[in-house]
């Protein structure tokens, strides 16, 4: 292994999940160089400002050569250096601190960031799959239509208090404002025209915090699960809340699940979509494809994705 190999960066973004403060972050900083130094590596730490920060860091670390970039954050943070590191050989360490932990939780990884860490700075590795919406990469999720436009409340909150409860109030709103969309889907020589609430495009099988709106989705099968929630009313998308907790959800009037490799979706005027998230704007249409084995990550190599 060559000097640079046992090189890592720990990216951090503070204000991911609940925010830390001053002490904490220092903490934070503190415990990632300790673990990781006596797991026998050289540390650099970084902590973000703004947007883009975690991928100029990421891609750097690459450049030069580090084995392994650990991102202490959420699905954002995640996808921002999960894309600067998508098809090289360096790994990809996660510390959860979203307020869903998407990706961390299917790939099984602990919670409490000693032992995040310390799986980090093991040998198990996953190579893992990316989705693509106009070739924005994500990891865990993309969407389009209600879950776009909350990512888009979500993220204007900015340095605020963020955290599943901010999240849920978000949800309930928009669900309760959100107008369906008609929208053309062109898969596997289909064309299907649906209204619809919102289309999850799934590489994972869960937004984040145990709910799994694609118990099917596998990150390492070359695949996507495409769900497409259709117009009805707020009590049976309330009666199907239980169901998306217990992983359990399955195709039904008003909810359309396949598994797909590409796609093409259209509808009128411009398109708000997410990625991981992170919200993004289109002109009316979007590619979706599959990138097969992109990312290392580092895991459990029997990780439960059954």
């Amino acid at each position: 292994m060559t000097a640079a190999a046992c090189r890592a960066t720990v990216i951090i973004n503070p204000i991911s999940g609940h925010g830390a403060d001053g002490r904490q972050l220092a903490a934070h900083l503190e415990l990632a160089r300790a673990t990781l130094t006596r797991a026998g590596l050289a540390v650099e730490t970084y902590v973000t400002t703004g947007p883009g920060d975690a991928h100029q860091r990421a891609a750097a670390a690459a450049a030069q050569g580090d084995g392994l970039v650990i991102a202490w954050g959420g699905d954002g943070t995640i996808n921002e250096i999960g894309t600067a590191l998508a098809g090289s050989r360096v790994a990809l360490g996660i510390v959860p601190a979203g307020s869903g932990n998407g990706l961390a939780r299917d790939l099984g990884l602990p919670l409490e960031p000693a032992r995040a860490l310390a799986v980090a700075a093991g040998t198990g590795e996953r190579r893992i799959d990316a989705g693509a919406l106009n070739d924005q990469l994500f990891f865990n999720i993309g969407g389009i239509g209600l879950d776009a436009r909350v990512a888009e409340r979500f993220a204007e909150r900015g340095a605020q208090r963020r955290g599943f409860g901010a999240y849920l109030r978000i949800s309930a709103g928009e669900l309760w404002r959100y107008r369906p969309r008609q929208y053309t889907i062109a898969v596997g020589g289909e064309r299907l025209v649906r209204s619809a609430l919102m289309i999850t495009l799934a590489n994972s099988r869960q937004f984040g915090n145990g709910a799994q709106i694609a118990p099917r989705a596998r990150l390492d099968d070359g695949a996507l699960e495409l769900v497409v929630v259709g117009d009805q009313s707020l009590l049976r998308v309330a009666a199907r809340i239980p169901a998306l907790f217990r992983g359990t959800l399955t195709e039904a009037p008003g909810l359309d699940m396949r598994r797909i490799r590409e796609a093409e979706i259209s509808s009128p005027g411009g398109l708000g979509f997410h990625v991981d998230g992170e919200p993004r704007q289109a002109d009316g249409s979007i590619r979706v494809t599959t990138h097969p084995g992109v990312l290392t990550v580092r895991a459990a190599v029997a990780a439960d994705n059954r």
